[in-house]
């Protein structure tokens, strides 16, 4: 996963992402309900974890929750350092510089979280990313995965694409930005029909993914690993 995210676009990243609050804390509210069974002391693994918005989320709902969390992109994990240092949190968190794939092998988790981040690794690394995550999981363990999921070939896509273009101008995209927008969905990122990334998961190694969130473009997974 190459960082999208150097320092400076680290440091404005949440503010750029305000205007979206409403279905980040949908989102938001639904992981929460969806991990609601797991033990008072469950371990978290969160994936591109950024500023730490999921560890937010989740921490002040259950205060006996850990959490590792680990991004490729140094400044993001600084920022989000921060918040977690300002929420008083971050002595029950350990962030790590790299990918998951780093992380010591091992079933350690009980649930493990990629939010919005699908959509930046490549599509010929989809598969061993979501299997990576679900190989860190204790058996019975959650994989929960969100991100920019579409059928950019379906006849549903235009009026999308207009639709999506409005969800850019609330984050502060200029006019060039917006020109270049179907370009950067198809070349820039990993875009994939709902129905792939399903396959994906439930090739990687989980029983039964459920979708359970749906945004315009943003799309949200959960299932279990086997026991």
């Amino acid at each position: 996963m190459t960082d999208f995210f150097p320092p400076e676009a680290s440091k404005t990243y949440d503010a750029k992402n305000a205007g979206l609050a409403p279905i980040a804390e949908n989102m938001h509210f639904l992981i929460r309900l969806i991990l609601k069974d797991l033990p008072p002391r469950a371990h978290i693994l969160c994936v591109g974890v950024g500023t730490g918005a999921e560890i937010l989320s989740l921490s002040e709902e259950y205060p006996g929750w850990s959490f590792v969390g680990v991004d490729p992109s140094a400044a993001m994990l600084e920022v989000g350092r921060e918040r977690l240092q300002s929420a008083g949190i971050i002595n029950r968190c350990q962030l790590v510089h790299g990918y998951v794939h780093d992380l010591p092998a091992g079933e350690n988790f009980d649930a493990a979280l990629s939010i919005l981040v699908g959509h930046f690794i490549k599509r010929e690394e989809k598969l061993s990313f979501y299997r990576n995550m679900q190989e860190r999981l204790k058996p019975g363990g959650y994989l929960v995965n969100t991100e920019i999921s579409f059928d950019l070939n379906a006849p549903e896509y235009p009026p999308m694409l207009e639709n999506w273009a409005k969800v850019q101008e609330l984050m502060g995209a200029s006019p060039e930005s917006l020109k270049a927008l179907p370009a950067a969905l198809r070349d820039k990122l990993s875009v994939l029909p709902p129905s792939e990334v399903e396959g994906l998961i439930h090739a990687a190694g989980i029983i039964l993914p459920v979708r359970f969130f749906q945004a315009l473009m943003i799309a949200g997974w959960y299932g279990r690993k086997g026991k």
